[in-house]
């Protein structure tokens, strides 16, 4: 006769989220004002350099208000219709982060590589005055995201927004000092190409990471393999079978697996004990376990042949 076991655990030691409300907020505010101060002098000084910094900036806003609101829907309780809730909502929003992120630089690209071919007079000084600024108040909301971006790749994706944008204010500064210095006006177009390149080339992992995320790909922190094998080793395990493991949300990873036992009887302190060495190795809090006395050859799918 056939035994199955089954034990589902949310992880003993799971860490909520980190709450990064008052940073969003702040990390908003600060740039919104910022926005309005760079397009005008932007427009001003006639820097293209400038007002691309300000549309980049528009995009970190758009993307912190994703950010925020996914991390406030993923809070939500389950219901009948969705089972999980919303967690994956966290997912989604780094995804389009990205993806609001690369759709700027396009519109940037475009306009610097005009000012390229027809260069105008370009206030320098007033180029390093709101760029400075800038790379203080960029600097300062980064450093708001710094404490949760390694857990979280929804939060990680504000940081890298913010990050990216003082860098790219530092290099504005610089390009005003050159320009004064030597009176080549091409640089801030050719600054602004630079900048574009920079942006695609630190979104194109978020972007990676978040699709694949939202296609229930295994997270990047960890191994199928190495998970696999260390089931294996467990005593009285024979064979490890139908093991899936994937994102609940950027914070959360699910695993369901069946484990083949044929000579002994675990108890629910074997499987609790399981699933918390499964979140304390590779923060995995809620697995889902079956154990079963014999293989399976059967599999309860339905499809086309």
């Amino acid at each position: 006769m056939e035994h199955h076991s089954h034990s589902h655990s949310h992880g003993a030691h799971h860490h909520e989220p980190l709450n990064h409300n008052k940073a969003f907020a702040i990390g908003i505010s600060l740039n919104v004002i910022f926005i309005a101060i760079e397009i005008f002098y932007g427009i001003a000084a006639n820097s293209m350099a400038l007002v691309a910094d300000a549309g980049h900036n528009f995009s970190d806003v758009l993307g912190l208000l994703l950010a925020w609101g996914a991390a406030y829907l993923a809070k939500t309780l389950p219901s009948e219709k969705r089972t999980y809730g919303l967690r994956k909502s966290t997912i989604l929003a780094a995804f389009f982060n990205a993806v609001i992120l690369l759709i700027a630089v396009g519109a940037i690209l475009i306009e610097s590589i005009h000012k390229i071919i027809s260069p105008e007079p370009i206030g320098g000084t007033t180029m390093m005055i709101v760029a400075g600024i800038g790379f203080i108040v960029n600097g300062a909301t980064a450093m708001l995201f710094v404490k949760g971006k390694e857990r979280d790749i929804n939060i990680k994706g504000a940081f890298l927004h913010m990050a990216a944008d003082a860098g790219i204010s530092l290099g504005v500064v610089v390009t005003g000092l050159l320009i004064n210095i030597t009176g080549l006006f091409i640089l801030d177009p050719v600054i602004s190409v630079c900048i574009v390149i920079v942006i695609t080339y630190g979104t194109w992992s978020l972007l990676r990471d978040s699709f694949e995320l939202s296609m229930d790909a295994v997270p990047p922190h960890i191994d199928l393999n190495e998970v696999k094998s260390y089931l294996e080793t467990i005593q009285g395990v024979s064979e490890v079978h139908d093991l899936h493991i994937w994102a609940m949300s950027t914070t959360e990873t699910a695993l369901t697996v069946h484990l083949v036992i044929p000579n002994e009887q675990k108890s629910d302190k074997f499987l609790e004990e399981l699933c918390s060495q499964l979140h304390a190795l590779y923060n995995i809090g809620h697995a889902t376990i079956q154990i079963e006395k014999y293989t399976h050859e059967k599999k309860c799918e339905v499809g086309n042949a």
